[in-house]
């Protein structure tokens, strides 16, 4: 089946993602896009505790992700896939990879320069010019917390 949902979520694996989209979607795994946490075990360990009995979880750089995307859409496995923040899912759909795909913007949250756009979104400068050049590789973006909240479209947040 194909990657049932692209999130952009600081927190990775967490209640919001494995609870109210795990639930709702049913994914036989998480795979979380983070250079960083690709090279640390123990903080993958971490995360695991939050995954679902019956779910697998798979970390990987953004280099392997794009090499990877092809064959997680084509496996039979029901997959959310995570990155950590913008630049990240950016650097994934480069040259049309995630072209037609909707990315959610699900949590990202407050830090110095970012302002509030929604309760658990913050942007900064960059962060909006990151989300056009995203949009710009053909790939729809929407904010939405929880699968019952309303989408909030990408031109409502750059404003």
């Amino acid at each position: 089946m194909p990657i049932l949902l692209y999130r952009v979520d600081e927190r990775l694996i967490h209640g919001q993602v494995v609870v109210g989209w795990g639930t709702r979607l049913r994914p036989d795994r998480y795979l979380v896009v983070d250079s960083a946490l690709a090279q640390s075990q123990w903080e993958q360990e971490l995360y695991l505790l939050g995954v679902p009995e019956k779910a697998d979880a798979a970390f990987v750089s953004v280099e392997a992700a794009r090499e990877e995307l092809p064959g997680w859409r084509g496996s039979p496995l029901r997959s959310i896939l995570l990155t950590p923040d913008i630049l990240t899912m950016l650097t994934l759909a480069k040259g049309g990879l995630l072209e037609g795909e909707e990315v959610n913007l699900g949590g990202i949250h407050h830090r110095k320069g970012r302002e509030g756009v929604l309760p658990y979104l913050y942007l900064d400068e960059e962060d909006r010019r990151e989300l056009k050049e995203l949009a710009g590789e053909g790939v729809h973006i929407t904010a939405q917390d929880l699968p019952g909240s309303p989408k909030v479209p990408l031109d409502s947040l750059l404003h």
